[in-house]
């Protein structure tokens, strides 16, 4: 191949990612990833074999009674659940940051970006998500204490709330870096 050849191949894998998103092809690219990382997650032969919902939970689960425990609050933990001065939260998919972590990744997979931008978005964006995550565990257990009229508001409107506002601050973040040049 040519130096000339060359240096055209590569201008035309830059235009590439200018190219104006193709609004068909991104919520094609999505739908399809969304419904394999499902499959992976919650088909059964596939669960069998590993539960990575239940593996990424207990971690979680793990990590967040550390830092209450840290906090000087009294814990235990046992699988998906931790229970704090009789009180018990059981750490569902939703509530580990894991589907949160998904619809991020799938989202910035699907965008037109080169793997290396789309590879640091995933593992910075899955850092940060899950660091939030951890932080509202650890103050939806203490408003379940301190708090217990409250905890289903804080859980339902402003927990839930702030992760999906979070991921796509987040996502639109990345998509500006994601826009500038090599």
């Amino acid at each position: 191949m040519s130096k000339k050849h060359r240096q055209k191949s590569q201008k035309n894998k830059k235009a590439d990612l200018t190219k104006p998103l193709s609004i068909k092809r991104f919520a094609v690219t999505y739908l399809v990833l969304m419904s394999l990382f499902f499959l992976l997650i919650a088909w059964t032969p596939i669960k069998n074999a590993i539960d990575l919902n239940g593996l990424y939970t207990k971690a979680i689960v793990f990590i967040t009674a550390k830092i209450l425990e840290i906090m000087g609050m009294l814990c235990t933990s046992q699988g998906s659940v931790i229970t704090i001065s009789g009180t018990s939260l059981d750490i569902k998919f939703g509530c580990n940051g894991l589907e949160a972590v998904m619809i991020y990744s799938v989202g910035i997979i699907s965008f037109p970006a080169t793997w290396k931008k789309k590879f640091l978005g995933i593992v910075a964006g899955f850092i940060v998500i899950q660091i939030i995550n951890i932080i509202r565990i650890v103050v939806l257990a203490y408003s379940s204490i301190y708090f217990k009229t409250l905890f289903e508001y804080i859980h339902i409107y402003i927990a839930q709330g702030m992760m999906i506002a979070i991921a796509l601050g987040i996502y639109l973040l990345w998509i500006g870096y994601a826009k500038e040049g090599p």
